[in-house]
């Protein structure tokens, strides 16, 4: 028995049943694009992603542990360049502006350069100006001079020219959550995942963060995949469940409209169609080398 609001593996079930349905019939992409296009309003979609972020201690970690690395990274210096190819809302910053504050000696100069997404965009309900506009005002009421550069395009069109990068910083690259949507060798001649991280590379930053999860998602054949997915979200599911009531409306709808649509890709897609494409630490480290 499958169900929204019941145990973790019943609404994973859910999810996963969907997926299945979609492969036999062979409509997952189209499924996978209805659910994109039902999405909730912007607003809606920010909150339910507010939601996820609180509940679910994967994202929060992760994000809080990136931040962590950046700050020892960067100690003693005095010009520090953030490159962030998924900002979003920005949020990550908020805090690491305000260590930055706290700093003895005082803060560095910090330029953020953010790589927009469709969905950000969206959620936020405006570009990235409103996402700059935050950061510099709160930059200012600490006292951590600012400035942000935008670049708005998938991280596929990305090159080096986009990023603003200048002589005299410290640079630092986050890829939050964002390279396994990259088409890689598997997918494209072109291989926008290798071609990205080797841009990267280019620029000798004194740290990359990549967060993903650990799933082996990409290549694996379909019977490892499908095994793949249904243990990582069985784990999220569980640290999920002890957050909220199994009946709330709001872990539902985050659930529905934060998780589910990458569970169908994963099952039902093939090809370019499919984008959820995860790899496990040990290939991240053999593409940064």
């Amino acid at each position: 028995m499958v169900s929204v609001s019941g145990s973790p593996i019943q609404r994973l079930g859910t999810y996963m049943a969907e997926g299945l349905r979609a492969r036999l019939e062979g409509s997952g992409s189209n499924i996978y694009k209805a659910l994109k296009c039902n999405e909730p309003t912007g607003r809606e979609l920010m909150s339910y992603m507010s939601v996820l972020y609180e509940i679910c201690p994967y994202w929060k970690f992760a994000y809080t542990t990136a931040n962590a690395a950046i700050l020892e990274a960067i100690a003693g210096e005095t010009r520090v360049h953030i490159i962030d190819f998924q900002i979003a809302q920005g949020s990550q910053y908020m805090f690491l502006i305000q260590e930055l504050a706290k700093r003895p000696g005082g803060p560095p100069f910090l330029r953020v350069t953010g790589v927009d997404d469709s969905q950000s965009t969206y959620a936020r309900g405006g570009g990235l100006s409103l996402v700059g506009e935050r950061l510099a005002k709160l930059a200012q009421s600490c006292g951590v001079p600012f400035e942000f550069h935008d670049a708005i395009m998938s991280g596929c069109k990305v090159q080096r020219e986009h990023l603003g990068v200048e002589p005299g910083f410290a640079v630092v690259v986050n890829f939050p959550y964002v390279l396994h949507h990259m088409p890689d060798e598997s997918v494209s001649v072109e291989n926008h995942r290798d071609r990205l991280l080797h841009l990267i590379k280019s620029l000798s930053p004194k740290l990359v963060t990549l967060v993903e999860q650990e799933s082996n998602t990409n290549t694996s054949p379909f019977l490892s995949r499908f095994v793949e997915t249904l243990d990582y979200y069985t784990a999220m599911f569980e640290s999920i469940d002890v957050a909220r009531p199994r009946d709330d409306k709001q872990r539902i709808s985050a659930e529905q409209h934060c998780v589910a649509r990458d569970i169908v890709n994963m099952i039902a897609c093939e090809d370019s169609e499919r984008v959820e494409r995860h790899e496990v630490l040990g290939k991240w480290r053999v593409r940064m080398m």
